[in-house]
């Protein structure tokens, strides 16, 4: 089987990260965001995985040759001279996602669940369709576009931009099979696979919904970021509780790398994620914080809805939160108060950011 990750571009919402990495390869869990997707490609029999990438595809390339050998995966990519949207790349990406007749994968590349790619060929097969949308349930239908089906069958009828009336609760949740056959609806021009290839595949009646288990969360933005976090590790303590941390100090679900180091007294989680090579002092105090690699906590600092970047350094009783996220090689002074501040690389913040702002 084939797949086509959407890589896509400059990653704006999830800055000051993505201003070092483009946003596939910065961690989430410890893991670049799309290892989590290939991983789960390779294991549903996937072998050729296109990447569809508009930007700094020198530096995806040089990380996805070691996966590529890991993995046992032929990884490529198909660079666009100019955005394509969401269905451009996969008339460009055609050689590969028509080599046979076998339907292929289609995902976005901040998208994190529980992956049920065997589940969505079995069903996407039974019921002969050119394609098919995984779709998760939401509480506030109006803030989305929905999906709505003909009756009690999985064939989508239609689509509603927040439907100002309940007429479902059922997004998109920007996972796809199709078979080969929608590479004859779609250009190699800017195109919406959303609003313009859906809409027709749904008058024809070739499209059909899947309903997707257990949790999503679309993880492009900070606060998005955070609150997926939380349901990955919620997800990891079902499947596989040994790689959770637990102990002394330790509150509801956390990951820590073995190679960090935390001091005396620390009181951690719940819904924390510490990467390699980072140093907690004594009394650190997080929740619902990501802290990436080789940044340091000093001590009796406090965290709470916080993405520290890597090799940042957070000083002694400084105190942030509400969703505070600091760019690589970011230095907080001792005793800063941080709330809803976003730093960008390389810079020193010495006093107080009491709500949220910007700091150049």
């Amino acid at each position: 089987m084939k797949a086509l990750i959407l890589v896509g571009g400059f990653g704006t919402r999830l800055r000051p990260l993505t201003l070092t990495l483009p946003k596939p390869l910065v961690e989430f869990a410890n893991r670049p965001m799309i290892l989590h997707q290939i991983e789960a490609l390779v294991k549903a029999g996937v072998t050729d995985i296109v990447l569809a990438v508009n930007y700094r595809p020198e530096i995806m390339a040089n990380f996805m040759k070691k996966y590529s050998e890991e993995y046992k995966v032929n990884i490529t990519f198909s660079i666009e001279s100019e955005p394509l949207g969401t269905a451009g790349p996969l008339a460009l990406a055609r050689d590969v996602l028509a080599k046979d007749s076998e339907p292929f994968f289609v995902l976005n590349s901040d998208v994190i669940c529980d992956f049920p790619f065997h589940e969505m060929a079995a069903f996407h097969k039974a019921h002969g369709g050119e394609g098919t949308i995984l779709v998760t349930k939401v509480d506030d239908p109006s803030k989305y576009g929905v999906v709505v089906n003909k009756g009690t069958s999985s064939v989508i009828e239609r689509f509603v931009e927040k439907p100002t009336e309940f007429v479902s609760n059922k997004i998109n949740a920007g996972i796809y099979i199709f078979n080969p056959s929608i590479l004859n609806r779609i250009e190699p021009r800017p195109t919406s696979i959303e609003k313009e290839i859906f809409p027709a595949m749904a008058r024809d009646s070739q499209l059909h919904t899947m309903d997707l288990p257990n949790f999503w969360m679309d993880v492009g933005q900070p606060k998005d970021y955070l609150t997926g976090t939380g349901l990955y590790l919620t997800s990891l303590s079902k499947k596989e509780p040994g790689r959770l941390a637990s102990g002394p100090g330790i509150t509801g679900f956390v990951l820590i790398h073995p190679s960090a180091k935390i001091g005396q007294d620390c009181k951690i989680g719940p819904n924390v994620v510490i990467g390699p090579d980072v140093v907690l002092g004594d009394g650190v105090r997080m929740s619902k914080t990501v802290i990436l690699e080789g940044a340091q906590i000093r001590d009796h600092a406090w965290l709470q809805n916080t993405i520290v970047g890597w090799h940042s350094t957070v000083g002694r009783w400084a105190r942030l939160e509400g969703v505070s996220v600091l760019g690589d090689d970011v230095h907080v002074a001792d005793e800063v108060y941080i709330n809803g501040g976003c730093v960008l690389p390389h810079k020193s913040v010495s006093s107080n950011i009491a709500e949220p702002s910007i700091i150049m």
